[in-house]
């Protein structure tokens, strides 16, 4: 008989409710896919007043004026609201006006680690309230790295909570505190191991919640299998690789999915024509449409490159700007959708003017965003690192071939295209140099000028499935790993 889970998942942003990156993503839809699986989830995050609409969510006040004692000295009213994300999903949120009612954006303060100690807290505490003995408390990144420490500590006697296993996922390790952690003073750093100050203590800013959440949790994994093994090197390991060693075994990858319903070329409807597999012809469609919304010269016959992603560093933007000038000389289109770093969009803009009937740069639109995969040909993503990524998970649902870095999740997810025997999915290279990527860009605009061979190949991708459903089952066996260690701990 299969075992049911009571499982929480804490996250701070949800989709639809709140999003700035891919983190939302997957704190939807790995919940919801535990849900089909027959599991007892519930979803906490925080209520960010100024962007979460809470009569179009429908949200309904549950406990108000709720006492949260952060420790001895400290203590802040919340309080809490509820809506279902499908019928019997809920997502619970916390209230605090002063820590998540003043900004329109989910990010940005001068108190983030403040913010999410108070969240951590306020979390835990609904748990009790509930009376929801959760067998799993899933913490994801590093705005809940703290919870694993919070249950052995201020939480310690909670019957509640007494047999919970927690498991820490790091989607981006880059991110391990409010601030950037390489901009501690030295003697400021945290070492993981003493009491946390007072919340009224202004050190609680240097606190490091992502080494005590690797420290502290039953179980820890990040978001694909090879970027779990590179963690432990310290050029991916972001100064945290020390103890990612000695916690490997505990230490595990699970590879992301999308939400298929979600990401479906044959009912998305901000497609200006649905297509199948089955009717993939249909896709040059809206490679027209998509031409002539950006004003490019609709020629269906040119090979049409997208990206939709944050323009940051991250993602491999030096390389982009380093190949543009060379690569616009040939017959080819590109569009890149997105926001971040001013400097690399005033750049883009410079390169934009001198090809204008080749580049377009524009804002990240939620809208459009799926028209990209729908319209294009081919898309990129050379990350110089990337723990799993979902953009090219979502090209290969829309039949469009993506060209990625041979690393982290990219790693696992796009297999190089070899045309003698017609497999493969799409374009890879190993090293973050400028020429190793145009040499895999002209590798993949050589193919599509066979147009067997690239039907083969966008055919290939279309047919994989990265759905929730396997990493969803992967997540149950991690638990169970979880909940092993937590026992063992206990009992030790």
């Amino acid at each position: 008989m299969k075992k049911i889970f009571k499982i929480v998942s804490i996250a701070s942003e949800v989709e639809p409710y709140s999003k700035t990156g891919g983190l939302a993503d997957v704190a939807r839809a790995l919940p919801r896919s535990l849900f089909r699986l027959g599991h007892n989830v519930i979803i906490i995050t925080p209520y960010y007043k100024k962007v979460i609409d809470s009569n179009v969510y429908k949200l309904e006040k549950i406990y108000s004026d709720v006492s949260l004692h952060i420790d001895k000295e400290n203590e802040l009213q919340v309080a809490y609201y509820r809506t279902e994300l499908v019928p019997g999903l809920y997502v619970y949120f916390v209230r605090n006006d002063k820590y998540f009612s003043r900004r329109k954006s989910l990010y940005g303060s001068s108190h983030e680690n403040a913010r999410f100690y108070m969240f951590s807290v306020a979390a835990l505490k609904l748990l009790s309230l509930l009376k929801f003995d959760a067998d799993i408390i899933h913490c994801h990144d590093w705005h809940t790295g703290l919870i694993p420490h919070l249950k052995k500590t201020r939480f310690k006697d909670s019957q509640t909570l007494k047999k919970a296993a927690t498991v820490y996922t790091i989607h981006n390790l880059v991110f391990q505190m409010g601030h950037s952690w390489w901009e501690v003073p030295s003697k400021k750093k945290d070492k993981g191991t003493k009491a946390l100050p007072l919340f009224s203590d202004p050190d609680i800013e240097y606190i490091n919640f992502a080494k005590r959440g690797i420290l502290e949790a039953d179980v820890v994994n990040t978001v694909s299998e090879t970027h779990a093994i590179e963690i432990m090197d310290k050029y991916f390991g972001q100064d945290l690789h020390r103890i990612l060693v000695n916690r490997r075994h505990k230490l595990f990858g699970v590879v992301n999915g999308i939400d298929y319903k979600k990401f479906n070329p044959a009912t998305d409807r901000g497609l200006h024509k649905n297509y199948t597999l089955d009717k993939i012809h249909r896709k040059v469609l809206n490679k027209r449409y998509l031409q002539k919304f950006y004003k490019l010269p609709v020629n269906e016959s040119l090979p049409l490159i997208g990206l939709t992603s944050r323009i940051v560093e991250q993602k491999g933007l030096e390389l982009i700007l380093e190949i543009l000038p060379t690569l616009l000389l040939r017959d080819v289109q590109v569009i890149i959708m997105g926001d971040g770093d001013k400097n690399y969009i005033k750049k883009l803009k410079k390169i934009q003017k001198k090809f204008p009937e080749k580049l377009r740069w524009v804002a990240f639109d939620r809208k459009m965003e799926t028209s990209v995969y729908a319209g294009a040909d081919m898309f990129l993503l050379p990350s110089r690192f990337e723990p799993c990524g979902i953009n090219q998970l979502i090209s290969f649902r829309y039949g469009c071939v993506p060209i990625v870095r041979s690393i982290g999740g990219l790693s696992d997810t796009v297999v190089n295209f070899d045309p003698e025997t017609n497999q493969g999915s799409g374009f890879t290279f190993k090293h973050y140099n400028g020429k190793e990527f145009l040499v895999a860009v002209t590798r993949a605009l050589e193919t599509y000028k066979y147009k067997s061979s690239w039907k083969r190949l966008v055919r290939n991708g279309m047919k994989i499935s990265f759905s929730w459903d396997l990493p969803a089952e992967r997540y149950v066996q991690l638990y169970k790993k979880a909940i092993k260690f937590s026992a063992k701990r206990r009992n030790s």
